[in-house]
């Protein structure tokens, strides 16, 4: 049985303030000696990351759409063992999810997994009395949704806050918060939203000090606390990356980090080490080596584009890069790996292990895929169907290798992405707490790569 207070952090539509709400609660709660778990519901990597900041812990991911409904409490469980109290940040509106498939992957059907209350952070900034109707709506729609109280952020005034308060003393559902209207807390956004934290470490380390105190000044944190602590004890195992690794030395996992490659979940080193793997963090920003007797390579998602002429210039990495991919030894590359592999990033130079040249667009490409694997790789077997999500704003051409890494089957049919040698290339986003065989399949390569 797994016993920890949790809290739901949810809103009627995004924007309404649930980050600012979340982290500060993390914060607020941390700053009072707690040991806080971060969670976010989605496959968000950068709100994690502000997450982490205000608690000292891995913020993770709970998605119902790539992981599974079985193992959202599960992994829930796993990241909060140990902790005085758990906050999981929503997705969107409480009810939103993944498109045209009901529930499925939104912030009720994470609450009802949980079985946790939920806190609904409503922007009053346009609204008094009609708050009302607009909370009943929502604790009303479905009776598994358990919402036990409001936070009212950007309100005006004292009068303001008056006439909310009195109309939700008639929806019996308490006020646990009041954030007045405020110039916005600097976390700055652009083309695929939030700045990361490895990217701006000192403003952000002072934003989440911010939402922090914001918090803790309009909200009632021992009533939220005591909402947490109705939660019931799940009966479900903690999720663990449990393997039995061969004997012999741990090949070196190389793992591409810093500000230009920031998306990663926590869960994926984790596998990689249970495998059996010695798994090493690098710079590419920085670091004109690859860590000493690198086996293998994962270049995960970020913002390569940002960095484009920085990445370009340290000429020794990349042609370690290309070095390495050009001996078979394996390298899995998501979105923005995908991109440092290309021959050119807007016209800059990479590390030309694939024949195909990526740019900046115009256009949005966001959503969940379901996935086939074509060709054999170091991460599946030709014929293993995963979910996934794609986030970004460039495009490749081509779009795909000779022999591609996966056929896409939604929203629409297509193939994607690079499979050469140990390397497997694409735009799609996974979590391998879903498939854990693909870590165990990859250390296997690694340690076959003498063979070779």
């Amino acid at each position: 049985m797994v016993n920890v207070p949790r809290l739901v952090i949810a809103a009627p539509a995004s924007n309404s303030g649930k980050t600012t709400v979340a982290t500060g609660l993390m914060a607020a709660f941390a700053a009072r000696g707690s040991a806080v778990s971060p969670h976010k519901v989605g496959p968000d990597y950068i709100d994690p990351g502000y997450h982490s900041l205000a608690t000292g812990r891995p913020g993770r991911n709970l998605d119902a759409y790539m992981c599974g409904t079985d193992l959202v409490a599960p992994l829930f469980a796993h990241g909060a063992a140990g902790c005085d109290l758990a906050v999981v940040e929503g997705v969107m509106g409480l009810y939103d999810g993944a498109s045209g498939q009901g529930e499925l992957a939104s912030t009720a059907q994470v609450a009802k997994l949980l079985r946790a209350p939920v806190v609904l952070v409503v922007d009053a900034s346009s609204q008094s009395r009609s708050v009302a109707a607009l909370v009943h709506g929502f604790a009303s729609w479905d009776p598994q949704v358990r919402i036990g109280g409001v936070i009212l952020n950007k309100v005006a005034s004292d009068r303001h806050e008056a006439l909310l308060r009195d109309a939700l003393d008639e929806s019996g559902l308490p006020v646990l918060g009041v954030i007045r209207r405020a110039p916005q807390v600097a976390t700055p956004s652009r083309h695929l939203g939030l700045v990361p934290v490895a990217e701006r470490r000192r403003e952000a380390v002072d934003a989440v000090r911010a939402m922090g105190e914001r918090v803790r000044a309009g909200c009632d944190l021992d009533a939220l606390l005591a909402l947490a602590r109705t939660a019931p004890a799940l009966p479900d195992e903690p999720w663990a990356p449990a393997y039995a690794p061969a004997e012999g030395p741990r090949p070196v996992v190389a793992v591409a980090g810093g500000a230009a490659f920031t998306f990663a979940y926590a869960e994926h080193a984790e596998l990689l080490t249970a495998a059996g793997a010695e798994v090493v963090t690098f710079d590419p920003l920085r670091d004109e080596k690859l860590p000493a007797g690198a086996a293998g390579l994962v270049i995960g998602g970020g913002f390569p584009e940002m960095y484009a002429p920085e990445l370009s210039a340290n000429e020794p990495l990349r042609r370690a890069v290309t070095a390495l991919a050009r001996s078979g030894a394996p390298v899995a590359a998501e979105c923005a790996g995908l991109l440092y592999l290309a021959r050119e990033l807007d016209g800059r130079p990479m590390c030309g292990v694939l024949d195909a040249e990526a740019r900046m667009s115009e256009r949005l490409t966001l959503g969940y895929r379901q996935a086939v694997a074509v060709t054999d790789s170091p991460l599946a077997a030709a014929g293993t169907r995963v979910r996934g999500h794609e986030f970004h704003r460039t495009v490749l051409d081509p779009a795909a290798g000779t022999t591609p890494a996966w056929g896409m089957h939604q929203p629409e049919r297509r193939v994607e992405g690079y499979v050469q040698r140990g390397v497997h290339a694409s735009y799609l986003h996974t979590h391998w707490a879903a498939s854990p065989e693909v870590a165990r399949r990859f250390v296997e390569h690694c340690r076959a790569l003498p063979a070779r």
